[in-house]
């Protein structure tokens, strides 16, 4: 038996090839994997003394020869192959041990060049192990040192890898050549400024963990994370406490922290399954944490809260009467954790820069029955310069503050969404309606039920999408709300124009829409 050992991942080599030897297994290699196993006195021959051609082209060229392929691919089963490699003094390579260039640490690396990136993209390793895989029934491949001890195990057992785990082995090739190929595509679109949507998509990702189940516990799931920097994310998250993270918690979570990404100021958001039930925005972290409670003390219960500054230990004394699923925070006072951590099922997470945006060139994905559709991400709050007052009265200047602090928050409710505000803090959320008046009606009576009597007297409502009646203005006006946020563009606008102009509401379009299904 032959086995031809070349890797950059040289993890458990020397182990694993050593036992091959003991084994009586010949092994062929090449440059810094057989410089390795020399060093650990390993017998190893050379690949130039295999193919009689010296490694050349700094090492670009070294196993693309007929000496190296024909012994990987020759069918054991058929005469003639193993009549040709006869005739041409060629024996059968039976174990392909290989994996590749460091590709994706190398384009992790800060100030990478384009050259850099290049060089290391291999070669010889992915034709090799593409060869060996495709004629897995003779040729075990393995490309993972995870493998190693399962394939040690059975040669020692049986004395050949079985057909089964060769098969497994050949899966594992093809998932694994087609995601470097997809880092080096996508590397190369993102080099160009390719800002088009390709003609073919290939994607990669890497598992972070199996979850107990999805969203039902019928449902299988797993938690995999983008290949590149993914600072602000959940995936460089830690997690420092309570129970396994699962799909729903991934999910709603998400949500929160694209809504905290808005604010700059010390903010707190709550959400519950994928929408925001309450928002504060204040000078210190203690105030927005009391705004976000006490907006809605009910949906809060089972529900999600993150904070874009360090948690203190006069929030977490409080946090700690609350049923909560999970906590993200940049950082915990020493007290604060020691509190939280009393509770044994909270998931508690860190995550120093919750403050970073989201990447400009990032896609939204959902999967659809038979396919996916992909836009690029929501990234865009409004434009100023289209911001325009279209009532007589022009809003105050705490109206106005309010107001987008109003739209920030309604950007991040389902569709149809309304968001009601007031002294930056939500005080009614209606999402997910199949109309708008409904919304607008729900998010009314939320906070006055919530809050009180008086809660929606002097606050301001962001829509998410325009008015097609003035009924939501009229609703507005019932509940003492006195200034409109919303994109406009509806056929009867001049309809809420005119309802808002008789009840003295200021109302304000943005000429952008945020839908959110």
């Amino acid at each position: 038996m032959r086995a031809l050992i070349s890797v950059s991942d040289k993890t458990g080599i020397i182990e694993f090839a050593r036992e091959l030897a003991a084994l009586g297994v010949e092994i062929i290699s090449t440059g810094g994997t057989y410089a390795k196993l020399k060093e650990a006195n390993i017998p190893a021959i050379e690949i130039s003394e295999l193919t009689g051609f010296p490694e050349c082209l700094d090492g670009r060229v070294k196993t693309l020869h007929p000496k190296v392929h024909a012994g990987i691919l020759a069918m054991r089963s058929n005469p003639d192959h193993m009549k040709q490699l006869a005739d041409l003094n060629i024996s059968t390579i039976d174990l392909v041990v290989v994996n590749l260039y460091p590709f994706k640490a190398t384009i992790l690396k800060e100030n990478v060049t384009r050259q850099e990136a290049i060089e290391n993209i291999d070669i010889g390793g992915p034709t090799m192990l593409r060869s060996a895989a495709k004629n897995y029934q003779d040729v075990a491949v393995v490309v993972d040192p995870s493998d190693y001890e399962r394939v040690l195990g059975e040669l020692k057992e049986n004395g050949s890898v079985s057909l089964d785990t060769k098969f497994y082995l050949m899966q594992k090739v093809f998932m694994h050549t087609s995601s470097y190929d997809t880092m080096i595509a996508d590397y190369i679109r993102k080099e160009r400024g390719d800002k088009e949507f390709p003609q073919t998509l290939t994607l990669t990702y890497e598992k972070v963990q199996d979850m107990r189940y999805g969203e039902n516990p019928h449902q299988k799931a797993a938690f995999y994370r983008e290949i590149g920097k993914s600072k602000g994310t959940l995936a460089d998250a830690i997690q420092l406490h309570g129970k396994e993270l699962s799909f729903n918690n991934i999910n709603d979570t998400n949500g929160a922290l694209e809504l905290l990404k808005e604010f700059s100021e010390p903010t707190v958001v709550a959400c519950k399954h994928g929408n925001p039930c309450g928002v504060g925005s204040a000078d210190n972290i203690y105030d927005a944490w009391k705004k976000a409670y006490e907006a809605d003390k009910t949906s809060i219960f089972g529900g999600i809260v993150v904070l874009n500054r360090e948690l203190t230990l006069a929030i977490a004394q409080e946090m700690k009467d609350i049923f909560l699923e999970v906590i993200v925070a940049p950082s915990y006072e020493k007290e604060a954790l020691e509190v939280l951590t009393a509770k044994k099922n909270i998931r508690i997470l860190e995550l120093k820069d919750i403050e970073v945006p989201q990447k400009e060139d990032a896609y939204d994905m959902k999967k659809v029955n038979g396919g996916l559709i992909i836009q690029t991400i929501d990234n865009k709050l409004l434009n100023e310069e289209e911001l325009k007052v279209v009532t007589d009265r022009a809003p105050t200047e705490k109206e106005m503050e309010d107001l987008l602090f109003a739209w920030r928050v309604v950007k991040y409710v389902k569709s149809n969404g309304i968001a009601l505000a007031k002294d930056k803090q939500s005080i009614g959320i209606g999402p997910g309606q199949v109309n708008r008046i409904w919304a607008t009606k729900q998010s009314i009576e939320h906070a006055i039920e919530l809050i009180g009597e008086d809660a929606t007297k002097g606050a301001v409502l962001a829509s998410d999408a325009f008015f097609p009646f003035d009924d939501c203005v009229e609703a507005a006006h019932q509940a003492g709300i006195t200034a409109i946020i919303q994109p406009g563009g509806a056929v009867r606008d001049a309809d809420s124009i005119k309802k808002c102009n008789e009840y003295g509401i200021a109302m304000v379009f943005t000429g952008m829409r945020h839908f959110r299904h």
